[in-house]
């Protein structure tokens, strides 16, 4: 018998969804090895009442499966890539990225056509701290409403609740085929996606070359460096889950861009800037622009409490 692929994943949903992808891409990669699923409940499935931001914030949704790698219940952790730390894990490595999905995010309402078509005082309700402090940038009167759960469960809650709307990723709506749910796609001039938002991260063992090189032929080079750039900002930065930090990416004829913004949890502040670099050297793209934003003030912003 040849022992499985054993992929860990969480078990909502979307989780499955992406696990299921990623064992699609794999199938032909290992055959006739066969690959198997492994569900984990971690930190952050179990306690569905709690803001992420009182949960600490850092691997609620990540560690419980980076432990079954650690002591073999599983080959390869398959995260969606915004909920991983980028703290790095001894003995883990990320090693690989396959291409992306959509980054946006998405406003879903059956009162208003568009955001900007929000009466004073409307109710948002959002799980992210990043939205938040967007949407207060934008539009300071609205409440915000903290949303947890799946998201079925955000989306029936914008109906019990009698909410206005809820903003939530478009890569899950789309994924779990809810995109018809949609009302529009904020605009990534005002509301810059978390880092990583809408890839899917592959992590294994440092010391399982045999899973390393598997997983390099479902790496996607050029989302790979973007996202890279994207997490050396964050972690330049020091900042993660309990700060308001977003970011966009692209890659043009071997030029890597990386636009980023920080902001204070009550969205009063905001600073933004833009780098650009080698895609061949992602990691110097963004911690360079975490020095551009460092320089512009983003270390009070950062500080504050």
């Amino acid at each position: 018998m040849v022992a499985p692929l054993k992929l860990g994943t969480r078990g909502s949903p979307l989780a499955l969804w992406q696990a299921n992808y990623i064992a699609e891409l794999l199938r032909p990669v290992v055959a006739p090895r066969p690959v198997e699923l492994v569900l984990i409940e971690t930190h952050g499935d179990r306690d569905q009442a709690s803001a992420l931001s009182a949960m600490g914030g850092f691997g609620v949704f990540t560690k419980a499966i980076q432990n079954a790698l650690l002591d073999g219940r599983a080959d390869v952790a398959v995260h969606s890539l915004k909920d991983l730390p980028t703290i790095p894990e001894p003995r883990l490595e990320l090693a690989a990225v396959p291409p992306r999905g959509p980054t946006g995010d998405a406003f879903v309402s059956r009162k208003h056509k568009r955001f900007d078509d929000l009466h004073p005082g409307a109710t948002v309700g959002t799980s992210s701290l990043r939205r938040r402090a967007q949407v207060l940038n934008r539009r300071p009167d609205l409440k915000l409403l903290d949303l947890r759960g799946n998201v079925d469960t955000r989306l029936r809650k914008l109906d019990d609740l009698g909410l206005d709307a809820i903003v939530l990723a478009e890569a899950g709506l789309a994924r779990l085929g809810l995109a018809d749910r949609i009302t529009e796609i904020l605009d990534p001039s005002w509301m810059l996606p978390a880092v990583g938002q809408g890839a899917i991260g592959l992590e294994c063992r440092s010391d399982d070359g045999e899973t390393k090189l598997v997983l390099a032929q479902v790496r996607c080079e050029s989302t790979f460096a973007r996202v890279q750039a994207e997490r050396a900002m964050l972690y330049a930065l020091g900042g993660g889950c309990l700060v308001p930090i977003g970011a966009t990416s692209k890659v043009l004829d071997g030029v890597l861009t990386v636009r980023g913004a920080v902001l204070s949890p009550d969205g009063r502040r905001r600073i933004v800037g833009t780098h650009e670099g080698l895609m061949r050297a992602p990691l110097s793209v963004g911690q360079e622009l975490a020095g551009i934003l460092l320089a512009e003030g983003a270390d009070e912003v950062l500080g504050a409490k």
